[in-house]
């Protein structure tokens, strides 16, 4: 071969090599299918390489995957190979590199949206945080981020697993109670589905956390159920940290012999694990991975030497020529990786930033659900005494007061009904925010509906010289097919609205047709008042929460501030829009469109009265228990059920109630859920095992969207939330005994 000839195949080999550097084919559909299928084969058998400690072979297979997933741009495996690298490089102890690519996964993950792989990067992240770096705020910030995400998805032992991390943060932090507690969390997970690892380790951690709390003997029960478990099942791990943990139990406890002699058994067993651990991690397993898969390119330099060797001076020159022309392309090649690794790492800070936003981010979402919790948490601990207030107020006004003291009983019930209204208020706002209300569409006349709620608005209009004018539009028809509880609290809201801030004037309620198409018509409501109006300073935000005119305005005409928000949050889940007009002095418009579908149905006229036509033999024939621990509580909802000539049995613990339901045959149960020893829930739970049929009620003041999916599990027929209305009780008592057929005779 010429000179000549080997300089221009020379040429032609880095004209080559530079179109491949800066095009790229593309690729079809089915090439890109085929490179998805060995990026998912590498990755498993990646997986497959970690689970068998075949760290370095696993090593490899992620960097073959994120070479191909690169070629085709997809992020979701990217990130997920990142992630898995970055736990070998955590299961290797290198916390830097870890780090630095769990975060680059982290970005990926967030781009691709792939929230359950990305909460397990985020526990990874923790870990590294907590078991290497030792910095544990930061290790328990990425933990909480790891168990909402593990929560809203409903993967159960990974949350367990992290609140099992995040405990182990506090615990280091000398938080004993905030770790026993999360310890609490993870076992009542890791029982409920049944993951006997983690409910090992976990009654061992307790234990711990009990004898730091200097509660020895609960602390040895708990550190030996879970050594129990381990042993049963051969988690030699978990049998090595037993021995140590109950090792540093019966010191807790003064028992200095056998804690010695479970510290040398913990001694003996670790120095095994670690041994073996090493061996796997080993520089001499490196080099065996390496001397079984030698580079192809060695392979071929050393027949490319070969061939040197053979040969003539003029191919020497020319290598000579190419070794120069190599050089050359190697300092170009040297000046662009300095300039790629100074963007590396601008980009690396960018990374560190972007996850310490993400890190904000879930911060910010777990104070929200922390706000409801706890709002949950007291309108529960607020409805209990207030189902006492009303229910006694009820009954007072009933049996015949004296009349000096009716007005002291109306202003009682006036402030126990205002009282439930900002607690029932302050409910919605937050399951509205949590997107937890659900459109209910049922067949309802309209021109009644908006009737019904200005007459039940009327005295208050009264009271301030209001006259109400409804105007409801001849051309649209009466009868639709939609959620008319939100409609009614709408138009409640609005038109109340215009009651408090009008004196002496008018408020007129139009309902309109806008658009027809078939059955689905576009409905306009306007509520006008002439009263006070709104300034345009104030009408920017006046759909917030807690927002008012002013601070006057609220001590002179009173309320929460909570109605607009309210109004806008329904109208919004109704799809519609809502529009203000007003003017300082001259009064305001309220109007909002809503989509309705018109209904072709007759409107069903509901039952008022239930137990009234009923027989007194047949309601005789009727048992039902309460089961309710507060005393107060069990003496009103017996005169309820007494006044409608329904008479009870009481309990006031879940044990005594599911005896009375084996020993016993009732038609209703009216369950309350907090009480002493086992909850309303366990106990319903341990009827339903040997009784299927029976009606149980949760007569419950706990916020029922938080807890439907457990109470349905639990195996409620339904829910009757305190306090409640007298109608409602009725009518579910009613529909429930009717259902069961025997003990009521239809009229």
């Amino acid at each position: 071969m010429s000179t000549l000839t080997k300089t221009y195949l020379l040429y032609l080999f880095i004209s080559l090599f530079g179109l491949n550097l800066f095009a790229q084919e593309e690729l079809t559909q089915t090439e890109i299918e085929s490179i998805q299928e060995s990026i998912d084969f590498d990755i498993n058998f990646a997986q497959k390489n970690i689970d068998n400690n075949e760290y370095y072979k696993a090593q490899d297979d992620l960097e073959q995957a994120l070479e191909l997933a690169q070629q085709i741009n997809d992020n979701k495996s990217i990130g997920l190979i990142y992630s898995k690298m970055g736990k070998l490089y955590y299961i290797q102890e290198n916390p830097e590199e870890a780090t630095k690519i769990l975060v680059k996964a982290i970005e990926k993950q967030r781009f691709a949206k792939d929230n359950i792989n990305i909460a397990e990067t985020y526990k990874t992240l923790g870990l590294v945080y907590l078991k290497q770096k030792k910095e544990y705020n930061n290790a328990i910030d990425y933990f909480n981020s790891a168990e909402v995400i593990f929560e809203n998805e409903d993967l159960h032992s990974f949350e367990a697993e992290t609140k099992m991390y995040k405990a182990d943060a506090y615990y280091i932090l000398k938080n004993y109670e905030m770790a026993d507690e999360l310890y609490e969390d993870a076992i009542s997970l890791s029982k409920r589905y049944q993951h006997n690892q983690l409910l090992s380790i976990n009654y061992l951690k307790s234990g711990l956390a009990k004898a730091a709390l200097n509660n020895i003997e609960e602390a040895e029960e708990l550190a030996e159920l879970g050594f129990q478990i381990a042993e049963k099942n051969g988690f030699i791990d978990i049998i090595s940290t037993g021995y140590k943990i109950k090792s540093d139990i019966k010191e807790a406890a003064g028992d200095y012999k056998t804690s010695n002699s479970l510290l040398k058994k913990h001694l003996k067993l670790n120095d095994s694990l670690l041994q073996v651990k090493r061996s796997y991690l080993a520089e001499d397993k490196k080099l065996d991975f390496l001397y079984e898969n030698p580079i192809e390119y060695q392979k071929e330099r050393e027949a490319d030497l070969q061939k040197e060797a053979n040969s003539s001076w003029l191919e020497k020159l020319t290598t000579i020529l190419s070794i120069a022309l190599i050089t050359i392309l190697s300092l170009l090649t040297l000046s662009l990786y300095k300039n790629n690794n100074i963007r590396l790492k601008s980009n690396n800070i960018l990374h560190k930033k972007n996850a310490e936003l993400t890190v904000a981010m879930e911060k910010a979402e777990l104070a929200t659900k922390t706000k409801a919790n706890f709002l949950s948490t007291v309108t529960h601990e607020l409805r209990t005494p207030l189902y006492a207030v009303t229910g006694l107020t009820n009954m007072l006004l009933e049996e015949d007061p004296k009349p000096e003291q009716i007005q002291h009983l109306k202003s009682l019930k006036f402030s126990g009904d205002y009282l439930l209204t900002f607690i029932n208020d302050i409910l919605q706002i937050n399951k509205i925010e949590a997107n937890k209300v659900d459109v209910e569409p049922e067949v309802f006349n309209l021109k009644k509906k908006v009737e019904n709620v200005i007459s039940a608005l009327n005295n208050s209009a009264l009271d301030n010289n209001i006259n109400i004018h409804f105007e409801y539009d001849r051309n649209l028809p009466e009868n639709f097919n939609a959620d008319q509880l939100k409609i009614s609290q709408i138009l409640i809201n609005l038109i109340g609205n215009s009651i408090k801030f009008t004196k002496d004037g008018d408020i007129w309620i139009r309902i309109i047709q806008q658009k027809v198409s078939g059955d689905n018509l576009e409905v306009r409501f306007e509520i006008e008042d002439n009263g006070i109006g709104i300034s345009e300073e104030k009408q920017q935000n006046l759909f917030e929460s807690f927002s008012q005119g002013s601070i006057q305005i609220n001590r002179k005409y009173g309320g929460t501030g909570l109605g607009l928000s309210i109004v806008k949050g329904l109208i919004d889940i109704l799809k519609g829009k809502i529009y203000l007009k007003s003017e300082l002095g001259k009064g305001t418009t309220f109007y909002f469109e809503l989509p309705l579908k018109r209904s072709h149905e007759e409107v069903k006229v509901e039952k008022t009265t239930y137990f009234k036509d009923v027989d007194e033999i047949e309601l005789s024939n009727i048992k039902i228990l309460v089961v309710e621990d507060n005393k107060i509580n069990q003496m009103i909802t017996r005169k309820i059920l007494n006044k409608m000539n329904l008479y009870c049995d009481v309990v006031d613990n879940g044990e005594e109630a599911v005896d009375k339901v084996k020993t016993g045959s009732y038609d209703v149960v009216l369950m309350d859920i907090h009480m002493p020893g086992i909850s309303g829930i366990e106990a319903t739970r341990m009827i339903r095992a040997f009784d299927r049929e029976l009606t149980i009620f949760a007569l419950t003041a706990v916020t029922i969207e938080d807890k439907m999916q457990e109470f349905d599990e639990a195996g409620f027929t339904d829910i009757i939330p305190k306090p409640f209305k007298q109608e409602d009780f009725e009518r579910k008592l009613y529909n429930a005994l009717m259902s069961d057929g025997s003990q009521i005779s239809q009229e």
